[in-house]
């Protein structure tokens, strides 16, 4: 049977972040960075990179029993993929812990995203005869949402930018203001209504984002 593809209202479209412009944005790609970056998450990293360098080891032991001919450059590339999953790894350690704001903003783009989605779910259910699912407000909830968007879009440029020119925030501090006014004042008193929800998620996301400015640029003034 033929899977039927759900496309989102048009509203939503373009408003997720995709890892493909989170990257574009950031110069950071994803999956150069350990999350969540705690000792358990790189003793994880760590015990699978070893487990592929013994499965490494076997195989070239095996190849060599086989083509004893072509032991010597038979060692030679598996001591190149050996050392470049090495050398990944301690890339990963060493980007994930010079960029930790980055990473906390990729836990604010994925939160960001998480609230699209489900919004998406909702109208595929409303979509389905259910019209008592309808989100009240929605107009002000895409508000909310493209507001948190470049909030997103705002502080991963702006980590970029101070990443690769650690003077450059002293001299523009008016790239710091955001739209969490703005934000603000569309939050709702109905806290319990989905709208209510969605739009706090969207707030709360907001000042996350602020947090991690102000932490940059207090770092980048104590320096």
């Amino acid at each position: 049977m033929k899977k039927t593809h759900t496309v989102m209202q048009p509203d939503l479209q373009g408003l997720e972040i995709t890892k493909g412009e989170l990257k574009a944005l950031s110069g950071i790609s994803v999956n150069a960075v350990i999350r969540p970056f705690k000792l358990r998450k790189v003793f994880q990293e760590v015990f699978t990179s070893i487990v592929v360098l013994v499965l490494l080891i076997l195989s070239c032991l095996l190849l060599i029993l086989c083509f004893p001919t072509y032991r010597i450059i038979l060692i030679i590339i598996h001591l190149f993929f050996a050392i470049a999953l090495v050398f990944e790894d301690f890339k990963k350690i060493f980007i994930t812990r010079k960029n930790k704001h980055f990473v906390s903003l990729i836990d604010d783009v994925e939160r960001y995203n998480s609230v699209i989605k489900s919004i998406d779910i909702n109208d595929q259910i409303e979509a389905a005869g259910n019209p008592g699912v309808k989100l009240k407000d929605r107009e002000r909830v895409i508000q909310a949402l493209r507001l948190t968007r470049e909030d997103i879009v705002r502080a991963l440029k702006t980590e970029k930018i101070i990443r690769e020119n650690q003077a450059f925030i002293n001299l523009n501090p008016d790239l710091f203001a955001n739209n969490l006014k703005a934000l603000t004042a569309l939050q709702v008193d109905e806290k319990a209504s989905e709208y209510g929800r969605i739009l706090n998620e969207a707030l709360q996301i907001g000042m996350s984002i602020q947090d991690e400015m102000k932490h940059l640029k207090g770092e980048q003034f104590n320096e």
